[in-house]
């Protein structure tokens, strides 16, 4: 499917944040709007290197407004997650000209893009903010200690380094890693979360922290769709490929993310009352 972008600015109630939005050729009669936030191990990354992610959720149906929130990590928390959660509320206030008044809002992203989604969704349930219909995490950062399985099999690797850096640059300092927000995996109230669809893969880092977070959300009575792609991904270095590039992974999550979408009634869903 053809997938067209364009360049606008999304109006929060502290300020103004350029966004690409994103749009499939053949657009549902309410397509599910996603905010989606990309990665970038929390020291850099913009919508361009989050384009292949964000149009594959267009292909998936979705109307995508992926924001360039790169000024707000460049501080610690909870900068990015406010910003985050602003242009959430905006989403719901707009769904209707972007999208339908009766568009599902969902929230993605991949990596560190993946660990704000995953705040996001605990901020809005506890912030009783309606509207929030899923999030969709994609080898999520979502435990600082780096101590699993899958993520020892990288310390070989120069890139560990990067992810040290990431989070500490991201917590700021070390009483930000108590807090639920900041670090979804150390969360002890998972209750009454939107739906969530969690992906990794066999050589992906975060994998066994993804599968830890799906299975206590489950425990917790949140519905839950977690899956492990077959290697080599390339995971999550290759979600920043260049926008012409077509990665093996992206036909199937194209079908996970529609699938999401039907499941948790994207194309059918009633409109909820404004907050």
């Amino acid at each position: 499917m053809h997938v067209s972008w364009t360049e606008d600015v999304l109006e929060s109630e502290a300020c103004s944040v350029p966004v690409r939005i994103y749009r499939g050729a053949s657009p549902e009669k309410a397509p599910p709007l996603v905010l989606h936030l990309h990665g970038g191990t929390f020291l850099g990354g913009s919508p361009a290197e989050g384009h292949s992610v964000a149009a594959v959720l267009a292909e998936a149906g979705a109307v995508v407004v992926a924001p360039d929130y790169s000024r707000a990590i460049e501080h610690p928390f909870p900068r990015a997650l406010e910003l985050a959660f602003e242009l959430l509320g905006s989403l719901y206030r707009l769904r209707a000209r972007l999208a339908g008044p009766k568009s599902a809002l969902y929230v993605a992203g991949e990596e560190a893009g993946g660990n704000l989604a995953a705040g996001l969704a605990l901020k809005a349930r506890d912030r009783c903010v309606g509207g929030l219909d899923g999030q969709i995490l994609l080898s999520p950062m979502l435990d600082p200690c780096m101590a699993t399985g899958s993520f020892r099999r990288e310390s070989t690797n120069p890139r560990g380094c990067r992810w040290t850096e990431g989070w500490n640059r991201y917590l700021g300092f070390a009483a930000n890693a108590c807090h639920p927000y900041a670090v979804p995996a150390f969360s002890a109230r998972l209750a009454s979360l939107a739906p969530a669809l969690i992906v990794t893969a066999e050589d992906d880092p975060m994998r066994d922290e993804s599968l830890n977070y799906a299975c206590r959300l489950r425990q917790a009575g949140v519905r839950v769709s977690e899956h492990v792609l077959p290697g080599p991904t390339g995971w999550p270095a290759s979600y920043s490929g260049p926008a012409e590039s077509r990665p093996k992974w992206r036909q199937a999550i194209r079908t996970l993310f529609a699938k999401f979408f039907q499941e948790t009634g994207a194309f059918s869903v009633q409109a909820k009352p404004s907050t």
